[in-house]
């Protein structure tokens, strides 16, 4: 299977695709319909792939005594932890509502199924991939039943060992293989020496044959760009419209200014990474012509007599002639022309001896 797939329709990831950029809403519209749709354009506006929520059907993802739990927290949205998660639920109908809005304003638009029953909701929904966050990396139940869909998988590793990653691709390979890993670290706000980004590395070593990504709750962008420099083929990050608001979620997202800094950043690193062979580009043939040395005669040199190495300096010449790193090749050569002193040394010059061309 290759490395590359089609992630949503129309929109391959990996191998030499751009990085697929997810905007992660969740649950930062603050259980506002008309704040989500706000959010949606937002991301759109600042060039995000897909905007991206967080779909649960609570009394699948909780027991009742975690629902009936009483929840202080100075984010709270009601009296108890379930209160809380009700208000920033949004109902079936309110999600085909977004995601109506999502295709009218053309972007893609999923969620993480954060228990089996969303993911059947969602799959109704006809998302174009899944999102398995962190906390069900693990769960190898869920886990098989999301990759059975048929859909493809995107994976976050927060938590995680290597050799529970090692078990979740032996998992769900067989079963689809359009699936990426992420690196990710569970913390929020993440601090920079916990993001451990030489992760991505071994996952492309240890999964070749996948894309390998990045999903990041650190603050600013540096970090996220260099995991795009480093092979990071989908790129998750929270989005907030302020970081003030209510809610564990917005100090460790991105508000629309650097989102947008982000995605201009990303492309203009994937321009810059360029091409692996290194050669003489036509962007430096001025520079060249300028400044690039060529062999010059170090004292006068009469003709028929042997070059030796003492004879030969290397400045910016003019004409030009050969390389400097030709001036080796040249000793032993015999001249077949009087050259004065500081003369460059040129091909017709030198007796049976052609001039290397640079590539």
């Amino acid at each position: 299977m290759p490395l590359e797939f089609e992630l949503c329709p129309g929109r391959r990831v990996g191998g030499a695709q751009p990085c697929f950029i997810i905007a992660e809403i969740g649950q930062n519209h603050q259980g506002d319909l008309a704040v989500a749709k706000q959010m949606i354009r937002m991301v759109k506006e600042c060039g995000a792939d897909c905007a991206k929520f967080q779909k649960s059907e609570l009394e699948h993802k909780f027991n009742k005594k975690a629902l009936e739990r009483p929840y202080t927290s100075k984010h709270s949205w009601g009296k108890t932890y379930g209160e809380h998660k009700r208000h920033l639920e949004f109902s079936h109908d309110q999600y085909r509502e977004l995601q109506k809005y999502a295709k009218e304003i053309g972007i893609y638009f999923t969620a993480s199924g954060m228990d089996e029953m969303a993911v059947e909701f969602l799959h109704e929904l006809d998302v174009p991939f899944f999102k398995v966050g962190s906390g069900d990396t693990n769960n190898f139940p869920y886990l098989e039943k999301t990759a059975k869909k048929g859909r493809p998988m995107v994976i976050s590793s927060g938590m995680q060992s290597m050799d529970t990653m090692h078990k979740v691709y032996q998992l769900v390979k067989p079963i689809n293989p359009n699936f990426c890993i992420l690196q990710c670290t569970s913390a929020y706000p993440l601090q920079p020496e916990d993001v451990n980004l030489r992760v991505i590395t071994a996952y492309q070593s240890a999964f070749p044959d996948i894309p390998i990504g990045y999903s990041g709750h650190e603050t600013g962008i540096a970090i996220s760009v260099a995991a795009v420099a480093m092979g990071a083929k989908v790129l998750e990050r929270h989005v907030t419209l302020d970081k003030t608001w209510k809610g564990s979620d917005h100090q460790a997202s991105l508000e629309p200014n650097e989102l947008a800094e982000l995605v201009r950043t990303i492309r203009l690193v994937e321009r810059a990474m360029g091409s692996p062979v290194k050669q003489l580009l036509p962007c430096e043939m001025a520079c060249n012509e300028k400044l690039g040395k060529s062999v010059v005669a170090k004292v006068t040199i009469p003709e028929g007599m042997v070059l030796t190495l003492d004879m030969l300096t290397v400045k910016v010449g003019e004409p030009k002639g050969y390389l400097p790193e030709e001036i080796f090749d040249l000793v032993g050569k015999k001249v077949k022309i009087n050259i004065e002193e500081d003369e460059t040394i040129t091909e017709d010059a030198i007796e049976n001896h052609v001039k290397k061309v640079k590539c």
